[in-house]
């Protein structure tokens, strides 16, 4: 991903938001956030490093502000499916899925159905939202004893 800093950090916001919005940001989730920081240069940055580590909290309303400040008001099918494989490489990197992180998913899916694909609102949502409860319970099948 190659974007300006202000749109890595507005997607940092988002991410760290999601992370924090089950409640506890946990330890896979702290080495996907940092990563993510490290390899596009702002994990040093004064207005992200202390959301990464745990110093400030992004709370659900500040999460979805950072939503609408990524996408702005007319946001790109493109956008939506970026913010969308960035937030399930988030979710996929603890092996759990929380109710709160399935919500959100949603409400991107709800702005997803509102944008413009060359006059088509297109919506693969669903198979997406399919596939990331199917690697839930796949996840959850290998941990359970036998």
């Amino acid at each position: 991903m190659k974007a300006s800093n202000h749109s890595i950090q507005n997607l940092l916001k988002i991410l760290i938001g999601a992370a924090w919005i089950d409640g506890k940001v946990q330890r896979e989730e702290q080495t996907y956030l940092y990563e993510l920081a490290k390899q596009n240069g702002v994990a040093d940055d004064p207005e992200i490093y202390p959301l990464l580590h745990g110093l400030r909290k992004i709370n659900t309303q500040q999460c979805y502000k950072a939503i609408h400040a990524y996408l702005g008001d007319k946001p790109s099918h493109a956008d939506c499916q970026e913010l969308l494989e960035a937030i399930s490489g988030l979710i996929y990197s603890d092996g759990t899925v929380g109710i709160e992180e399935a919500k959100l998913l949603t409400k991107i899916q709800e702005i997803e159905v509102t944008c413009d694909v060359s006059g088509i609102c297109s919506n693969n949502m669903p198979d997406l939202i399919y596939t990331l409860y199917q690697r839930w319970v796949a996840v959850l099948d290998k941990q359970l004893p036998s």
